[in-house]
């Protein structure tokens, strides 16, 4: 009896002896893997050992606060400014016997584009010298009925008859002048045949339908295109969401597809849309620009930033901003290599650092390098 209760005892003994070894193995597993993790998570704590080489890598900064402005960015394109683009008419129909000016080329107000032989401006001349040479011949029969009437040798119905058709001949003169006129030709200009059609405006020929020994006789057609360039619009797309920000004379940054990495042209804001676009839901918002160095040229793609009023914001590395998933999350310092991940709702970007609108005090310390490692 006694046997058996010893053996009964020895047997509980060893697998008590047997369990505690077991634990005691595995804590020291626990430590060993510990000791082999980069980084430990323990609920919402993220906590960095003592030999982790994360403790060389990672870089940890305070939130800044600093007053920056609401920038808001949108996808723009070039375009000529309407009151600068002249389509030029012939106000004579005839046939092209000489082009001044051609495709590209650089112009002057008042410089001639295009030379028409036309029998319309040889007849508006000498319709001109006509009514003239009438008005010339009705005022030598006024003057010398006035003198007749006061010596009683004419009488003063021919004298009142004469000043009628004096009238008469002074209307058409002034018609035939000011017909002249709008051709661009004053009184004794230019005779014969040959019409000389001048630019209105500085800039370059930037389209042209009109060809040498052609004969034009649609004087609603525009021969040539001319658009002074020395100013443009920026028309920007803007979102619904970013209208209430945006307002007439604003500082606008614009920078260029075609010249990536270039210094940004400054502009601003010559007027904000009234109707939205119903397919993309933006605004047309368009921006004057100066283009003295012929950088813009119309069509070409462009992003405009738009400046703000300041305000005081928490700012922090744009490298500080962690995306996971559908969320953007920092690692905030909570203790001694410990770490707590935070979600947060970020701004713009400018100049390499990222505005914080949520999720973040300014002083709190935020890891800024290689936090993605910390990320689960």
């Amino acid at each position: 009896m006694m046997n058996i209760f010893r053996n009964r005892f020895m047997a509980v003994t060893l697998a008590v002896a047997f369990l505690a070894s077991s634990c005691g193995g595995g804590d020291k597993t626990e430590a060993a893997d510990d000791s082999k993790n980069a980084a430990v998570h323990e609920q919402n704590r993220i906590r960095v050992p003592e030999k982790s080489p994360l403790r060389k890598s990672l870089k940890v900064e305070p939130a800044a606060s600093r007053s920056i402005e609401q920038l808001i960015a949108a996808p723009a394109v070039v375009e000529a400014d309407p009151s600068r683009v002249m389509k030029v008419l012939t106000p004579v129909a005839g046939r092209v016997v000489k082009l001044d000016k051609v495709l590209g080329d650089r112009v002057a107000a008042g410089d001639a584009l295009v030379t028409i032989d036309s029998a319309d401006f040889a007849a508006a001349q000498s319709d001109a010298r006509k009514a003239r040479a009438a008005l010339e011949l009705t005022r030598a029969s006024v003057e010398r009925l006035r003198k007749l009437v006061a010596d009683d040798l004419a009488a003063r119905r021919d004298l009142e008859q004469a000043e009628n058709d004096y009238a008469q001949a002074l209307a058409e003169s002034e018609r035939a002048a000011s017909r002249l006129a709008g051709l661009g030709v004053a009184q004794g200009d230019n005779p014969g045949r040959l019409y000389v059609l001048r630019s209105p405006i500085p800039g370059y020929v930037v389209d042209l339908t009109a060809a040498q020994g052609g004969y034009w006789n649609d004087t609603t057609a525009p021969l040539m295109t001319v658009a002074d360039l020395s100013s443009v619009w920026v028309t920007a797309s803007l979102q619904e969401k970013d209208l209430s920000q945006v307002f007439p004379n604003q500082s606008v940054d614009v920078t260029l597809n075609a010249y990536e990495g270039g210094k940004p042209i400054a502009g601003r804001v010559r007027d904000v849309g009234r109707i939205l676009d119903p397919d993309t839901r933006t605004l047309k918002v368009r921006i004057v620009v100066d283009n003295a160095a012929g950088q813009l040229r119309p069509n070409m793609f462009a992003r405009a930033v738009l400046h703000g009023d300041a305000h005081a914001a928490v700012v922090v590395p744009a490298t500080a901003l962690v995306q996971s998933g559908f969320k953007t999350l920092v690692f905030v310092e909570i203790g001694p290599w410990t770490f707590e991940a935070r979600e947060v709702r970020a701004g713009p970007v400018v100049e390499g650092r990222a505005e914080v609108l949520e999720g973040l005090k300014a002083q709190e310390r935020v890891v800024v390098r290689d936090g993605v490692l910390l990320n689960d």
